[in-house]
Order: C-alpha cells, then structure tokens, then sequence
C-alpha cells in the first residue's frame, strides 16, 4: 500500500512540473504593526483594534503567478465622513500615528491577469479616550408658593471614547452611590454629543459642596488607562458674565492700533478669557493680555466679528462680540447714460442724460457724495441731474470695438509669448474684458474675466490647453451705459508631434523580419516636413517618406544590426523620436515564489528547488541554458551553467541547490542564454530558518496567550478564519448555548482559538488553522522507508446542537502540497474540553492543519486550545474513544475524496502523455 501511495506522488509531481503554472491571485491581510487584538465579531467580521496614536501595519499576503500586484483602498468608517478614494500600491500598509477618522475597512485588491481579481478586506477600530469635560448648571424654582426656595444643580460630565466609556462618580474619594442617597441623581440625557453621564444634586445640602470627581474607564482596553476631571462646588460657585469695552459694532480708519477689552464682572472659578474670530483666525499681528486683544495698523483683511468668550465650566459660557469695521473705499465708477426713453446710444442736445457714481465702501451706509460741475459744487435733486444745455457734453463718443487687421488668429509656439488685441475707441474709453469663448473654460490666470486698459492681452509660457477661441468685449462701467460691444480672437498654439512609441523594446529570433513604426497621434501643424532613420545615432538612408504615410523601418535581423535605432519626425516647430531597442537577447526568467521551503538535508546543510518559468520564449532564438549564479555575503559560492529543455511560455522549470549553510540566505541570480547571446538577469533572496520558537517539535504547549498565536498562520484558501478569544473578549451578544466560556486551564482571561459560525456563515463553510512549518529529514533504512514518528496533542470543545466537523490534517510540503488526514470528529461532544492524540509519520517538511467545519445551524462553535507537536510517539492512554486516531469506515470515507482526486490526476496524466 506505501509502493502504491509513492507511485502516486511521483505521477502527480512529474504532472505538475510539465503542465503550466498560471495561478490567479490570492490574497490575505496580515497585521504586523501594534495592535490590541485581531477578532471577529458576532457576524465574523474581521476586526483590527489599536490604539490611537499607535501605528498601523497591515500585509497583503499574495499568492499567485505571475506575482501579483496589490492595491489598498479604504471606506469610510464609524469615524470617517467621507470616502478614501487615494490608492496605495505596495504590499505593506502602514499608517503611523493613526487617528481616529482613519478607522474603517480597509480593502486589498490583488490581481495578476489571471482570473478574477483577489479581494480582502479587514475592518480597523481605533481605539481612544479623551479626557472627560465636566460641567456644571443649577436651577432656581419656586414651590409651594413662596414657603420655601429649592436649588438644584447638576453636574454633566462628557468624554468621547471607543469603546463606550464607564462612569464613576465619586464626592471626595468615595464613590456615589445612587441607592444609597436619596439627594442625588445619576442618568444619561438624551441627544448629546459624545457620551454623557449627568449627577443631580437635589435640593442643595451642606455635605454637597465638596470636590466632585467624574472617572471614566474603557476598562483598560488597548492599555487605555482611566481619565478624570475634579470640580469643586461650593455656595459661591456662579456662571461667568463679560463686558464689551466697546460698542458692538467698532469702526476704525486704515493704520490705527485696536484695542478690545473684555472684563469678567461675575464668575467663580474664575472664568478663562478667549478670544475668536470669524471669518477665519485672529490675524497674526494680535496680541491677548489678559482679557485685551490688540490689534496693531488693522487693514481691510482685519475685518470681521470678534469673539470674547469666557468659560468657568459653570452654567453658559459668557459671549460677547464686535463687529469691527475698517473703512474702505474702492472700485469707483462713472457711468453715463443716455436718454433711455428715447432708446438712443449717443448723447443729443435736449435730451435726458444720467450721471451716476458708485463707490464700493465699508460701511456703506456712511458714503456722502458730492457733485461738481467745472470745480464748483452742484446742488442735487432727489433722483438725477439734468443738464440740458451744457456744450461740453458734444466729446461723449459711444465706443468702438474691432480687431485689427491679421490679428483674427494669432499662432505661437509652444512655450512662447501671444498677445491678443481688440482696438477699443471712443470718449470715455471704456476698459476691455477677456474670457474664454468657451464659458466652461475659464483663463489661462485661472480667472473666468480678465480686465485690460487699452486692450491687450497678453499670455507667456503658452501650452496647448490654451489653444481656443477668446472673446474681448467692452466694460459696462466707466463710460457709456449702453450695450456692449464685442469681438472675439483665435489662439492657435503649435508644438511638435506627439509620437508613439516614445521608447519600445522589440526583441525578435536572428534573421527574422523586424518592422518599425512610429505613429504620429497628434501634432500642430499636422503636416510631417521630414522624417528620418537613425541607428545607434548614425543615419540611415531610406526612401523619401510621404508626409500623410506613417514612417516605418523594415529590414531583416542578423547580428550585425542590432542596437538601437531612432525616427525623427519634425512638423517644423519641433522634433519628436520614437525608439526602438532591437535585440535578439532573450527576455528575462521569472521565479515562481510558490515553490516550497527551504528542507534541511544534514546536520547544518539545507536544499532549495529553485523554480522559474520564461518570459516570452518564443520572441527570440531557441534558449540553450541558464546560468546560475549563488553568492552569500557577497562571496560566490556556486556559478554554472545549467543546461534544459528548450522552455515553453507558462511551464515551470526547477534546479536544486544543495549544500546549502543553516542559517545563511543566499542571492541567486538567473541568466538565460542563446546563441545571439545572455538576457536580462533577475535575482532573488532565499533564506531557511526554523519555525517559530514555540510551538516546535519538542514538549512546549502552545496555548494561544500570545498575540503571535504561537507562529500559527490562517490558511489563505479558506472561506473564513480560527479567531482568537478568550472570555473578557467574548462578544456579549454571541450565541449562547454553544462554544467555551473559559480557556482549557479554566481560567476566564486564558485564551484558545475557534471558528465563529454566526452569519453570514452557511452550511460547509471551512476555516484552517496552519501550524508553523517543520523542518525534519526522512530516514530511509536498508530494508525500506522509515518515518519518525511526532505526535500531535489538542485539546477540543465541540459544544453545541448544530455543530460540524473538526479534523486534523498534515500538509507536506514538496514539489506539490499534499493534504493528509489524519484526525476527525463530529457533532456534540459536550460543554467539556476533552484531550486528543494523533500519531504522524511525515516523509519530510510538514505543517499540522486545524480545519473546522461550519454545521447546520449558528451554535456550532468549534474551540481548540494547548496544542503541542513532540517528537515520538503518542503516550499510551488507558483507554481508546471516539477522539482517537480515524479507524475503520470513518477513515476510509474521509479520505474517499482524496483517494479520488489522485486517481483523476492519473487518468489525466495518461491521457495528456
């Protein structure tokens, strides 16, 4: 039976290494950052909880070929308002004094072209407490008439925290105790902000005035420690009140120091004095002594609404606030307008004309104008001034507005300095307005309107995005009051022809025919004056080429014309060059990072299969072998050329590595070889190191205290994973009536490990445990193959009407992973832990897997704990049960698929062959 079992491994193994190795992506997020603890919650939804402030570390653990390429996204969270939608591209996340915002899911994406792509995500709760702000209010009410006045006050006492906050009141040192004193009040307010805890001391007595002490506690989670706020309560505790030393609205000239004082008249504590601005801060010139703001030469820019607010944690704060006015004045206009009624643009004698003047000023409502006429003051009429028979008004002009001759279009090259011109005429001579014809566009500035005086506009460093239509048109203001007269000018920008390819590696088999071209995508002018050959910068004579025809370079490759070779396209403002890189040299080999560990051979020596596949073999000449290169610390340990089978694309290819020093990593480089010549060389790193220290093939227990879990690692292949818990960390809303309530000691802060099976989880759904790798070497005796034995110690909590399957598998790792059971259970067992052994005999390096099997319903929570792999044989029991090794019709049919599945592997390869 062990002949037949080695026949078979031998078959799949030269199957897998003759068939092609595309493997889609697969992914899986791994913390290595600081953290508080990796759960999943009563829907098992994987949790990351830190600190704030700490830093965060995730990993996207890929798999596949070729190597994908990982992506993190993140969505908005409990804390977060608003999408993330910038990505990282990089295997590793990390995050350094994270924040309380960026909690959330967060999203790795791996894909390779292959398949559809990977997705993982991990939801990051940020875990913080803020030092709590404690306030005080008190009511004055009258009963029963007038026998009697009733005070009440209340202490309110608000912390913002994740997770929710305790709250301990304490008079003194003591804690307060609702039930046990009739004067106080503890409860929670409705629709407050962050969480609230309020203590109502009714009807004041003696012993209440006294220091006031508001703790809160997440209960040490993530190391948070407790906060804490002492206020002090006495009969003379009194909200704060201000005064404004000036009015509420201030005006001041341009240039003149400032000064607001607010002066606290009532207030114990004595209330803390500060000071605000909106819009915007205090300007940078101010100055706060005490309850003063200063501010020195105030401009326009210091305008605003000042704040003076003060704050004794009693009652309100106290507000008060000054409208500071600087005065200004600017944007003067004229305008004139003639007779509307007669619907006339020009200015006639005996008719109606309107003179008005307008100032942009603060404040506004203060302006005083005043008319002259000819230097002497004119006394004004309610609405208007009618001037009938003034001679001077003949010089009014209504404007004209045209472009001049050839400047309809204006060209210019890319990088250089355009001026666009609309000649403006008549008396006043209005100013001139530049915008885009586009209205979406707005100006090269970035302003939608430009203003000029005499109608020039110019533009420097012009680039494409300018190129357009732009529209001039005569101002509304400071001339005629009429209807605006426009022109409109062309901007043509030139610049050389865009190409593609701009550079391209084109690698081809010796005496087979290459062909250049080099595609122009956009050019202006679109006209190609000259288009030109060169190799490794040396001319080459090729017919003339027709402007309207892409340029294209066809010869036939040998080795006396490989280099690199050039197109020059010119339109006459500019030259632009595709390049090729012609080559027959080979396109580089691409390791396969899903070959196995690294398997200790002796004492201190260790092999390494080295696997590969090539990219693009059939683009160049045949490929006769690979040179090999090993170095360690810089030294060169092993260099060779190796010869192989001609490659095919996709199909792997392997080279063993022996002799290799524990604990040493080697470079190993790769160089593929042809008759033209060598290729590209890559390299990589290959280390061996033990497993973790702890479990390892000795008599440690690994009981899961360590965050590390013992150097156990979730399978990425699953559909959910083994959580960490012990019973502080249980989720209070989990299902009762199944899985453990403390650890297998029995202590309630000992943690195991189990599988969650509330929703969304269904019927079948699988979760593996993977133990670290152990290294171990096969014996093989004269008279046939020997194994050492290990034994593989649990310790089990199957509780639970709907519980599924738990088994114990070997995985061995080789040219392929072969899964072995070699332990199984299921249903109810009971609200026990129970002890199970299972004897192993791996043939070489091997990792135990834990793989729990979601039942029928959500209270089948499986839970392991202490777990130990020792060499040797399992201790002798008193008596076997149903948690020993398979045995019988149980075993045969859970390996029945396995049996069949290397069976179909067979009769695949027979065909293929």
């Amino acid at each position: 039976m062990e002949l037949f079992w080695i026949l078979l491994f031998s078959v799949f193994h030269r199957y897998v290494q003759t068939q092609g190795v595309y493997a889609p992506a697969n992914a899986q997020i791994v913390h290595s950052g600081q953290t508080c603890v990796v759960k999943e919650d009563n829907i098992s939804e994987r949790i990351y909880t830190i600190r704030e402030g700490d830093t965060l570390v995730l990993q996207c653990l890929v798999k596949g070929h070729p190597r994908p390429q990982v992506r993190w996204t993140k969505t908005a969270g409990s804390a977060s308002d608003k999408f993330q939608e910038t990505s990282i591209f990089n295997e590793t996340l990390r995050i350094p004094n994270i924040q309380r915002v960026q909690g959330g899911r967060y999203y790795c994406k791996a894909e390779n072209g292959v398949g559809v792509a990977a997705i993982k995500s991990i939801r990051v709760d940020v875990q913080y407490l803020d030092k709590p702000v404690l306030t005080v209010h008190q009511t004055v009410g009258d009963v029963r008439g007038n026998y009697y006045q009733e005070k009440t006050v209340f202490l309110r006492c608000t912390v913002n925290s994740n997770p929710p906050a305790r709250f301990i009141w304490k008079r003194g040192n003591k804690p307060i105790e609702q039930s046990k004193d009739n004067g106080v009040d503890i409860y929670e307010p409705l629709y407050t902000q962050g969480e609230t805890k309020v203590l109502k001391l009714k009807n004041l007595r003696p012993q209440d005035f006294a220091n006031y002490t508001c703790q809160v506690s997440v209960r040490n989670v993530c190391d948070i420690p407790d906060s804490s706020v002492t206020f002090r309560l006495t009969n003379t505790t009194t909200p704060p009140a201000l005064k404004l030393s000036v009015n509420e609205t201030y005006v001041v000239d341009p240039g003149q120091d400032v000064t607001l004082s607010c002066e606290v008249t009532a207030g114990f504590p004595t209330p803390r004095v500060t000071w605000s601005r909106y819009p915007g801060s205090l300007p940078q010139r101010s100055v706060i002594q005490g309850g003063s703001l200063t501010l020195q030469s105030v401009t326009p820019a210091d305008a605003g609404v000042y704040n003076c607010t003060a704050v004794n944690n009693v009652g309100n704060p106290a507000r008060r606030t000054a409208n500071l006015i600087v005065r200004t004045m600017k944007n003067l206009t004229f305008q004139i307008t003639p007779d509307s009624n007669k619907d006339s643009e020009s200015i006639q004698m005996g008719r109606d004309l309107k003179l008005s003047c307008h100032v942009d000023a603060q404040p506004q409502d203060m302006v005083n104008y005043t008319w002259y006429k000819n230097g002497a003051l004119i006394y004004p009429t309610d609405s208007l001034i009618v001037l009938r028979s003034d001679p001077d008004l003949s010089v009014f002009v209504p404007p004209v507005l045209s472009v001049p001759v050839g400047g309809g279009v204006v060209n210019v090259s890319e990088g250089g300095t355009a001026e666009l011109v609309c000649l403006v005429d008549g008396k006043p001579r209005p100013p001139v307005l530049w915008s885009r014809a586009n209205k979406d566009l707005p100006m090269p500035s970035g302003d939608w309107v430009v203003e000029t005086r005499d109608g020039r506009l110019r533009l420097t460093n012009v680039t494409r995005d300018m190129m357009g239509a732009y529209r001039c048109q005569t101002a509304p203001y400071n001339g005629l009051n009429i209807k605006r007269r426009q022109g409109q000018v062309q901007l043509n920008v030139e610049y050389p022809p865009v190409v593609d390819p701009v550079l391209l590696d084109v690698r081809s088999q010796t005496l087979s025919t290459v062909n250049l071209r080099c595609l122009v995508l956009k050019s202006n002018p679109n006209r190609i004056a000259s288009a030109r050959w060169y190799r490794n910068g040396m001319p080459i004579r090729t017919p003339p080429v027709d402007p309207q025809s892409v340029p294209q370079l066809r010869f036939k490759l040998d080795t006396t014309n490989n280099g690199t070779y050039e197109c020059r396209l010119s339109n006459g403002v500019g030259t632009s060059t595709c390049t090729f890189i012609v080559s027959a040299q080979p396109y580089n080999a691409e390791f396969y990072y899903d070959t196995p560990n690294p398997i200790r051979t002796l004492k201190n020596n260790y092999s390494y299969i080295l696997q590969w596949t090539q990219k693009e073999p059939d683009a160049v000449d045949k490929i006769i072998g690979y040179w090999i290169n090993v170095q360690q610390n810089r030294q060169t340990v092993l260099s060779k050329q190796t010869t192989t089978k001609e490659p095919v694309k996709g199909v792997l290819m392997s080279y063993t590595l022996m002799d290799l020093r524990i604990p040493l990593s080697y470079e190993v480089s790769l160089t593929p070889i042809t008759s033209y010549g060598t290729g590209n060389t890559v390299t990589r790193t290959i280390q061996y190191s033990e497993p973790y220290t702890y479990p390892r093939p000795s008599d440690h227990v690994c009981g899961f205290e360590d965050i590390r879990i013992c150097g156990f690692t979730q399978d990425r292949r699953d559909v959910f994973d083994w959580t960490r818990q012990n019973h502080l960390t249980q989720n209070p809303k989990r299902s009762v009536n199944t899985g453990p309530d403390t650890d297998r000691s029995g202590t309630k802060e000992g943690y195991y490990m189990y599988i969650e099976t509330s929703r969304p989880r269904q019927d079948g759904d699988r979760a593996r445990l993977l133990s670290p790798l152990y290294n171990v070497t096969a014996a093989r005796g004269p008279t046939g193959t020997t194994r050492t034995p290990y034994c593989v110690s649990f310790y089990y909590h199957m509780n639970g009407k709907h519980m599924g399957t738990l088994n114990v598998l070997t995985r061995v790792k080789s040219i392929a992973t072969v899964d072995s059971a070699v332990w199984s259970l299921s249903g109810h067992q009971g609200p026990e832990w129970r002890k199970a052994d299972a004897e192993i005999y791996p043939s070489g390096p091997f990792q135990v897997v834990f793989e729990g099997i979601r039942g029928n319903g959500f209270e089948g929570d499986i839970a392991i704990d202490d777990v130990s792999v020792t060499k040797g044989k399992c201790k002798q029991k008193e008596s076997v049960d149903k948690t020993a090794v398979l045995s019988g019709t149980h075993q045969s049919l859970h390996l029945l698929p396995v049996i069949v599945q290397l069976l179909c592997t067979i009769f695949l390869t027979f065909l293929l062959r």
